[in-house]
């Protein structure tokens, strides 16, 4: 873009996100995609066969981007929305080369966090910025390790509600930042937006920080 944007439309329902995007300053407003329809969700995060996580992540976020645009170009004309550009990104977490996503229930969430326990895991988190027919993405790739966890601790974690909105069954902004004794790479995009990728994809788009 060559003029300067001052505001983007977040394609994403995470509280963190919109917490990350308050912290640098970006006004946005919510283009929210849906998770749950009669047909299936606007953007399938089923993982392909074969798939590799870093290849998954880049492609499940260029598709809800891709997806929020064209809901923001038919909204466009009956409510005279503005075409600011769309920021989408998504996270998952990665060991033994198995993708975890969000666990469904109590027990697929006791089974992520006791595959975790003690061992070093990848976070990835993609992010892409659209504008008309510009896409600027970067997915970041952090290492986190966990302490050996008791199963006590894993079972009272998993009676709050934190792990079953995230991948990898954890926050590391709540009460399972207590099971990390060591990250190598970026804290805001292990919790779901790479500050310093971001800002430099947003710049790139034309916004104005």
């Amino acid at each position: 873009m060559k003029q300067t944007e001052k505001k983007i439309y977040l394609a994403s329902k995470s509280p963190r996100r919109r917490e990350l995007l308050h912290q640098i300053g970006v006004e946005f407003e919510l283009l929210t995609l849906r998770t749950q329809l009669p047909r299936g969700p606007d953007v399938s995060e089923e993982i392909h066969e074969g798939e590799a996580a870093a290849n998954y992540v880049a492609r499940v976020t260029r598709e809800k981007a891709a997806f929020a645009w064209q809901v923001l170009l038919a909204r466009k004309l009956p409510l005279k929305l503005p075409l600011h550009p769309v920021l989408a990104a998504d996270t998952t977490v990665v060991v033994d080369e198995k993708i975890l996503g969000k666990p469904a229930d109590m027990a697929e969430a006791k089974a992520m966090l006791h595959l975790l326990s003690g061992r070093t895991h990848q976070v990835l988190t993609s992010v892409v910025v659209q504008s008309h027919d510009q896409v600027w993405q970067h997915t970041h790739t952090s290492q986190v390790t966990f302490a050996d966890l008791p199963e006590s601790a894993i079972d009272a974690y998993c009676l709050t509600a934190e792990p079953y909105d995230k991948a990898g069954a954890y926050g590391i902004q709540g009460w399972a930042g207590m099971f990390i004794q060591h990250i190598a790479g970026s804290y805001s995009s292990i919790m779901g937006l790479p500050l310093f990728d971001t800002a430099r994809l947003l710049r790139q788009a034309g916004i104005d920080l």
